[in-house]
């Protein structure tokens, strides 16, 4: 029997009611890589299912990258649990070898094929949402990064709606990484780390970016335990009118 933490619990349900990320009659599709946070998430949305007010479904597809991945104990975990899964094979791996030049960052072309598997998955098998399983610290790990990076200031919304016209929700948007992976522990479930990451294959720089980043946080909040707390209240106080933006008649 799987405990879902009640700190965990308790933040998803804020999170779906404020932002009204599955509703009556929903079809999630669930990126279920097998780590941490996928894992965490499909649970998440298990035990929602069985105690919300209305009725919705959803299914775990974990997409291969082609490199002969063991996923096998993955459909055995959903199947144990109740949870509906499927096993998307592509040939990633093979495609990146020769999309990838050498010495390029890999992360974003791996991340954007799965991304796009989801995506067609979801649509042709009737679908209307994708749930992902980013939580609070990849969010202020992709604004630092724009910020630091890209020049502009982004990051992750809890529900947005992809260009395919998807509806994309983040129920552990709100989560810590730390929660996600105590829940893996202390259900002493197996799970799929970094070292699945088809990056390790390729003659190619590793990203240096996210580490960098995570590093700083990890220090922020060494000074300040309540740094993501502030974080997370100033991303829903944002003074638009502070910054440099030029005002509307002047970039007509």
């Amino acid at each position: 029997m799987v405990e879902l933490s009640k700190k965990i619990s308790t933040i998803v349900g804020k999170t779906n009611a404020e932002y009204g990320l599955i509703k009556e009659g929903d079809r999630i599709l669930v990126g279920f890589s097998g780590g941490k946070d996928s894992l965490t998430l499909i649970h998440a949305l298990n035990r929602i299912k069985k105690v919300a007010p209305y009725n919705f479904e959803f299914k775990a597809v974990t997409v291969t990258y082609g490199m002969g991945e063991q996923v096998e104990f993955l459909s055995n975990h959903c199947k144990e649990h109740g949870i509906d899964h499927e096993i998307i094979d592509t040939q990633i791996f093979e495609l990146a070898g020769e999309k990838i030049r050498k010495n390029s960052s890999f992360c974003s072309f791996f991340s954007r094929m799965r991304r796009g598997y989801l995506y067609s998955t979801a649509q042709e098998q009737g679908y209307n949402k994708v749930a992902l399983g980013h939580h609070l610290d990849d969010a202020m790990e992709s604004f630092f990064m724009n910020f630091f990076y890209n020049g502009t200031m982004r990051s992750m919304p809890p529900i947005y709606t992809a260009e395919n016209g998807l509806e994309v929700i983040r129920p552990l948007i709100f989560c810590r990484e730390r929660q996600l992976r105590a829940f893996a522990d202390t259900n002493e479930i197996n799970v799929i780390g970094d070292e699945a990451c088809p990056g390790l294959r390729f003659d190619v720089k590793m990203p240096h970016a996210r580490a960098t980043t995570k590093d700083l946080l990890a220090k922020l909040e060494e000074e300040n335990p309540q740094i993501f707390v502030s974080m997370k209240a100033a991303f829903s106080n944002i003074q638009v009118s502070t910054f440099f933006n030029k005002k509307e008649e002047d970039i007509i």
